[in-house]
């Protein structure tokens, strides 16, 4: 259940001063799943997960109306494990944090830890699982690390031009004596109206750090849209990622016994394709999709993913959910089956869980 506040009440926690005229919303989901992985080097696994159709968390967020059409927001969220009751190691808010003013006829400009205008397009346009379940995109497209979540970001979003949106993000790499390394950059573009849904999305990564000048650049391009048939939602998806650190990070720990010398190494030129439906019947949805990673270096390490997936919905806020998928590796790629919040160990994954939101 959403909760208002009067912001002296939480806020004032955090900074001591508050308005009577703004209010703070307290949100939050708990997710919990038993996962079985097969097909890893040390055999099959079966455990309670954490955050398996969408990561657990615990936000406040909140917004100000400061007169003519202009507002200051606020967020801050912190991931929780239900599985053991602690927080993210990264720190209490590491999920998102940011504050910035809002106008209806200009846009909105936020400051702080946010997500990327990439990951957005895939969780909201291009995957039916929403990048969480076995099923997850991010088993294959580059949605992790830094293309998930960038700090010191600066976002510009447009106002809404007739279904049309923008958006701009520039990450500063905060690095001595350079205002290159380490720096992001990300800009979709999308148009939304009645059952179509369609974004183009980019993100650039320099990947030069205070101590190592690689001149290396790594840039995602996703063009991914869905259309709502009625009884049927189609999705498709379109991917180019080139350079260091622009594709899915293989594990690399040596999931199936190859030798050392044969362990999977990140693409640096991939080609990704999704086609995906959603099929909703009463109080459930069946969730499908095809994902191929195409591998254009010289080694050739192209792997595929099959999921499926079932939620039936309890209630608005909460649902149950089962979810397999399997990926095909080629040529000693070590893609494996994770969920929204984990990597998986396997090539193999099946997931059974509940998830409530407030």
């Amino acid at each position: 259940m959403k909760k208002s506040l009067v912001a002296i009440a939480v806020l004032g926690a955090f900074s001591g001063i508050a308005s009577a005229q703004s209010a703070v919303t307290v949100y939050g989901i708990l997710d919990a799943g038993i996962v079985n992985e097969r097909g890893g080097v040390a055999g099959s696994v079966t455990k309670l997960t954490s955050g398996v159709a969408s990561a657990s968390r615990l936000g406040f967020k909140g917004s100000e109306d400061l007169g003519g059409g202009l507002s200051a927001n606020f967020l801050i969220e912190s991931a929780v494990k239900v599985d053991t009751g602690e927080t993210d190691a990264a720190g209490v808010f590491s999920r998102q944090a940011y504050v910035g003013l809002k106008s209806a006829a200009a846009g909105a400009l936020t400051l702080g830890r946010q997500y990327t205008p990439l990951y957005n397009t895939v969780t909201q346009v291009a995957d039916p699982f929403g990048a969480g379940y076995a099923g997850s995109a991010k088993n294959l497209l580059p949605t992790t690390g830094s293309n998930t979540r960038t700090s010191n970001t600066i976002v510009y979003t447009s106002p809404n031009f007739s279904g049309v949106t923008g958006e701009l993000a520039y990450s500063l790499g905060e690095v001595a004596n350079s205002n290159s390394a380490g720096r992001q950059i990300g800009a979709a573009i999308g148009y939304a109206n009645g059952p179509l849904n369609v974004r183009l999305a980019y993100n650039n990564h320099n990947n030069d750090t205070a101590t190592v000048k690689t001149n290396q650049i790594g840039t995602d391009t996703l063009l991914a849209a869905n259309y709502d048939f009625g009884p049927v939602k189609g999705y498709l998806a379109f991917g180019r990622d080139k350079g260091t650190n622009s594709a899915a990070l293989p594990n690399t720990t040596n999931p199936y016994g190859a030798p050392a010398t044969a362990l999977p190494t990140a693409s640096t030129d991939s080609r990704d394709l999704l086609v995906g439906v959603a099929v909703p019947f009463g109080a459930s949805t069946v969730l499908a999709s095809y994902i191929r990673k195409d591998d254009r270096t010289v080694n050739n390490q192209d792997a595929n993913q099959w999921a499926i997936g079932y939620i039936y919905a309890l209630s608005k806020r909460t649902n149950l959910y089962s979810s397999y998928a399997r990926i095909s590796n080629k040529n000693g790629a070590g893609y494996t089956v994770g969920n929204n919040t984990e990597v998986g160990s396997g090539d193999k994954a099946f997931n059974l869980g509940m998830r409530h939101s407030f």
